[in-house]
């Protein structure tokens, strides 16, 4: 078996609070919509985090990868009811999510608030994170 080392010079800088690869040349590296397979977010990181978490630990779960939240939490060095309120950050309305990974979320939508058993229904959730009432009339968490 042949194995190819390949050497790219670059460096790796913050700017703005945000990491940027600069290339050989003291360019920067084109990201976000400029480059090819890498999404660039102006949401908030702990959020983005987490709903990045979640959607992956689902997939591992729905693939067979892990048989359980137990075992998942065990391999993924966490507690299982932290990651169980994660995973429920996959059920948050389409929306939602798009506005967390945009940075257009509610100012008063917070991770703890997100992973605080949020109500099922996905009118009832955009009226407990804005502050409004849906269309059905609901406009608190349901626990």
């Amino acid at each position: 078996m042949t194995s190819v080392t390949v050497v790219v010079p670059m460096t790796i800088r913050r700017r703005a609070g945000r990491k940027q690869i600069i290339g050989p040349d003291g360019a920067p590296v084109p990201t976000g919509r400029d480059a090819a397979g890498v999404a660039e977010t102006r949401g908030d990181p702990a959020l983005v985090k987490a709903l990045a978490r979640g959607f992956r630990w689902r997939r591992m779960l729905e693939e067979g990868r892990y048989g359980s939240i137990r075992e998942l939490a065990a391999v993924e060095g966490v507690d299982r009811a932290y990651v169980g309120r994660v995973l429920n950050l996959t059920l948050l309305a389409p929306d939602l999510v798009e506005a967390v990974l945009d940075g257009t979320q509610a100012e008063r939508t917070i991770l703890p608030m997100l992973v605080d058993r949020l109500p099922m229904n996905w009118n009832w959730q955009r009226a407990a994170l804005t502050g409004r009432a849906s269309s059905t009339g609901a406009n608190t968490i349901a626990s």
